[in-house]
């Protein structure tokens, strides 16, 4: 769990004001009156005494007595007292030590998952030409699967390199080979001879046991920066990535595609996504950004394709992919199509076109057979539609790809269960392979 830091206000220093303005000075009045006397020589000097306290009385009645004396040259100045000022500091709110110990938990965590699988992580760099000809013209990540050197990483990474270099986390450099490649699902192998010791193989974890709001990490490295670690979730499960369009004109896709907010940049295609035990649970492959980096929508191929896949690709060089043979439209969904068609079903496949002398064709499933407007576009419609193969629902076209490349296999036979003119029957169809 996060810790939410509060925002504290802070108080300035509060000034403490006096009015320090003194009661106004008044002279001093005297009554005088005039003294009568009784004059006799035996009391002379008293009198004269008293005039002259009489006098000294008046001259202090008329000039005011300075507060202050005057300040004298050389001499020091002694300052008036400061007014005296109270200083409020704000503190922050004490946490609980269960916070804090929760917190720092979560920080060891990802100290230790960074310093466990980094070393395991390498940053790929790809020149077309060979020796002194070679010349770089990209760079992307991988990560290492076993101590026989085999390193996985995306197929557009290597695409088109005649010659590869990997650095590992430590620095050390190796040239690699690739061994094979797979632009369906975006996959490649590298082969390196002589690992650095402090090469470590990272564990494969499990993409079905996944969860959306799951915490994730990637390893990468975006613009080159080698070694970088971001933290996100993952924020949607089974997405689809379009791959390759044939020579035919057929195009596939990349389903099961797991989508997060950690951030992925340039560079990262090729690094792992892993769970907070440090599992590799995908490949980092592409992002969705209208500026060209990151803006919080990354996509990873799941680690159980890559499990299944990998091997191929290390013992043959290809992965062969089961093929039904069909054209689907993929812009609406049978709901949409359902509403507007008046169609007896609302999940499945409504079968556009079929590949002639494909596996559908050869086993009678069927195409459309007219055109339709369905909200402002043009569609074919009146073939057969799929709604289970072996038994599975299938709920949309991806439904369909993913089954068929996570459960099945090029020559088996699998029954495929249609609606046709409202009629639900069951159909043998023998899987080809997947044209490239």
């Amino acid at each position: 769990m996060g810790i939410a830091k509060r925002a504290f206000e802070t108080t300035g220093v509060v000034d403490a004001h006096s009015d320090l303005r003194g009661a106004p000075m008044r002279p001093a009045t005297c009554d005088v009156r005039p003294a009568t006397c009784d004059v006799r020589p035996a009391t002379l000097r008293p009198a004269y005494l008293g005039v002259l306290l009489l006098l000294l009385a008046m001259l202090a009645c008329s000039f005011p007595i300075p507060t202050l004396p005057p300040e004298l040259p050389g001499s020091e100045t002694v300052a008036p007292a400061s007014p005296r000022v109270q200083v409020v500091v704000a503190t922050p709110t004490p946490l609980p030590d269960s916070l804090v110990a929760e917190a720092t938990a979560e920080d060891l965590l990802l100290v230790n998952l960074y310093a466990r699988v980094n070393p395991g992580v390498v940053n790929i760099d790809v020149a077309a030409g060979a020796g002194d000809e070679a010349s770089v013209f990209g760079s992307g990540s991988g990560f290492l699967i076993d101590t026989g050197g085999h390193i996985v990483t995306n197929n557009h990474v290597v695409e088109g390199a005649d010659t590869i270099w990997v650095t590992f986390s430590d620095g050390s450099l190796r040239e690699a080979e690739v061994l094979g490649t797979d632009p369906f699902s975006d996959l490649a192998v590298l082969k390196v001879e002589d690992l650095p010791p402090g090469a470590v193989p990272l564990e494969l974890g499990d993409s079905d046991s996944l969860q959306v709001g799951q915490r994730v990490i990637a390893i990468g490295n975006p613009f080159g920066l080698q070694g970088t670690m971001t933290v996100g979730v993952i924020s949607a499960l089974g997405r689809v990535l379009p791959t390759v369009t044939t020579a035919t004109g057929g195009s596939f896709s990349n389903p099961e595609i797991i989508q997060t907010d950690a951030a992925i940049n340039p560079g990262n295609s090729g690094g792992p996504l892993l769970d907070s035990a440090g599992r590799v649970v995908g490949v980092n492959t592409a992002i969705r950004t209208t500026t060209g980096g990151n803006m919080g929508v990354g996509f990873a191929v799941p680690v159980n394709t890559v499990k299944r896949i990998v091997p191929h690709l290390i013992s043959e060089g290809t992965y062969h992919y089961p093929y039904l043979g069909i054209t689907a439209d993929n812009r609406f969904t049978l709901a949409q199509l359902a509403h507007e068609l008046d169609l007896p079903v609302t999940h499945g496949v409504l079968v556009s076109a079929v590949e002639p002398g494909g596996p559908a064709d050869r086993a009678g499933i069927r195409g459309g057979t007219r055109t339709a407007r369905v909200l402002g576009t043009t569609v074919q419609v009146g073939g057969d539609i799929i709604i289970a193969i072996d038994g599975h629902p299938i709920q949309d076209f991806n439904d369909l790809i993913a089954y068929l490349v996570r459960e099945t296999e090029v020559g088996q036979v699998v029954t495929v269960t249609i609606v046709r003119d409202g009629k639900e029957m069951d159909v043998s169809v023998r899987l080809g392979e997947r044209p490239r």
